[in-house]
């Protein structure tokens, strides 16, 4: 076997990995690079191999950084299946198309307002696409044993990141290479844990938090404390957040919080109609998460669900105290850019980022402490109050991966650190190397290795 590194180093986006084996072709995960300018025209560029070569595609989980380049590479060529588990297929079939119809917007906005130095603008796919390529899916169940390609069996294994995320290992007979994509948390707030897995020959793990630990406070307790914060002093609380996985943790919070009086009954708004659509998919896989069908349903009522666009601009208009959870999580496209447009200039508001932020997305940039972020070619300044909750991450902090891999029945013969910044990377792999005595390396963009 080779495994070619397409993407997901260097960076925690663009997740890709070929794997080539007595002339069939698997692509594990199909993820958009996003982030800084010279990552995200990688999007445009000609795939390093060509679509229509590769036989099939494995996908970790749905999010858009694993999946969304699939719509782009269908339309480029590709006609093999498309695997993953029941809920990712599920959750692909609302993330992709909304994937597309935000690029038709955005380019239709920026035609309109003449920002683009494009003439015209255009979306990387649209929701034609997605919606197209969705029918190349063929979902699988978790444990079962499957050839995705002729001399490979495939596995997925729930790895408790999001609802159907996995990590998935690939056998050719003689050798084995285990695939993390994003890895959950022991103790997260609505999923169950990641399983535990018997390892592999070939590791290739993420790095996300790979130099950090979660902090050991109440995640609960910050998130009412902002809000109490904010809306004494008359404020909106607008938290970014991804549509799937983040969403739902902080509304099932959100009503907790009333529930316990730690916060007052206020009025709260989801402002995204793909976080709409993946919230209603809890409650079709239950047995993927922590909570009972009465708690299901609460998460899903605490919040009023804008979908109209009209709708959502008469929120940015509103004044506050209220909270508004709205996609993209890092804030790089989506409703809340318009959201933050409205309320990132006035002082009694709080952004509050509950995620991961990559570098070169506007988020990065609020928390870094930008005066102002550009919003559709204009510099939109920042004097809200900005601040973020790591502990509500649905990624593993380096203790926690590491403790996952020391679960492994025998030691890898090599590990790959990937899906990080270069110093998380970095340090994961040292960790890996001195703590665990295996021997790990971070491989460069395009590199292929022999396995």
């Amino acid at each position: 076997m080779q495994l070619q590194f397409l993407g997901a180093t260097g960076t925690v986006t663009g997740s890709k990995y070929l794997l080539r084996h007595e002339g069939a072709t698997l692509l594990v995960d199909c993820g958009l690079f996003q982030g800084y300018k010279q990552l995200r025209l990688r999007n445009w560029d000609p795939p390093p191999v060509s679509p229509a070569s590769i036989d099939a595609i494995v996908l970790t989980h749905a999010h858009i950084d694993h999946s969304g380049f699939l719509p782009r590479l269908a339309r480029l060529g590709f006609r093999g299946k498309v695997y993953c588990s029941e809920a990712t297929f599920d959750l692909c079939s609302v993330l992709l198309p909304d994937s597309g119809h935000l690029q038709e917007e955005e380019a239709d906005f920026a035609n309109r307002h003449g920002f683009s130095k494009h003439k015209p603008a255009l979306p990387l796919y649209t929701r034609e696409d997605a919606e197209r390529c969705l029918r190349l899916f063929a979902p699988q169940p978790f444990v079962k044993t499957w050839s995705p390609v002729p001399g490979l069996s495939t596995r997925l294994s729930p790895s408790g990141h999001m609802l159907g995320s996995a990590f998935v290992t690939v056998d050719n007979g003689h050798r084995s290479v285990l695939f993390s994509g994003d890895i959950g948390r022991p103790e997260s707030l609505v999923l169950r844990p990641p399983v535990q897995v018997p390892g592999a020959d070939v590791v290739v793990v993420e790095s996300t938090y790979g130099d950090r630990r979660h902090e050991p406070v109440d995640v609960l307790e910050q998130l009412g404390e902002v809000i109490n914060r904010t809306t004494a002093r008359g404020g909106t609380v607008l938290i970014p957040s991804f549509a799937v996985g983040r969403a739902q943790a902080l509304l099932y919070g959100l009503h907790l919080l009333m529930q316990r009086g730690v916060i007052h009954h206020l009025p709260v708004y989801l402002d995204s109609p793909m976080a709409i659509d993946a919230t209603k998919i809890y409650h079709a896989h239950r047995d993927e998460h922590r909570l009972t069908p009465e708690q299901c349903h609460a998460m899903c009522h605490v919040a009023t669900m804008v979908n109209k666009p009209d709708d959502s601009k008469a929120l940015s208009a509103r004044q506050g105290p209220m909270v508004i959870i709205s996609a993209s999580g890092m804030a790089t496209g989506g409703r809340v850019v318009h959201h933050i447009k409205a309320f990132g200039p006035d002082h009694r508001n709080t952004i509050l980022f509950a995620g991961y932020q990559a570098g070169g997305t506007r988020g990065a940039a609020m928390l870094g402490g930008a005066a102002s972020v550009r919003i559709h070619g204009a510099d939109v300044p920042i004097r809200a109050e900005v601040t973020a909750l790591p502990n509500l991450s649905s990624h593993a902090d380096a203790d926690e991966i590491l403790a996952w891999m020391r679960g492994f029945d025998r030691p890898p013969a090599q590990v790959y650190v990937t899906h990080g910044e270069p110093a998380a990377a970095d340090a994961m792999r040292s960790r890996i190397e001195h703590e665990l005595g295996w021997p790990a390396c971070v491989p460069e963009h395009l590199q292929t290795v022999d396995l």
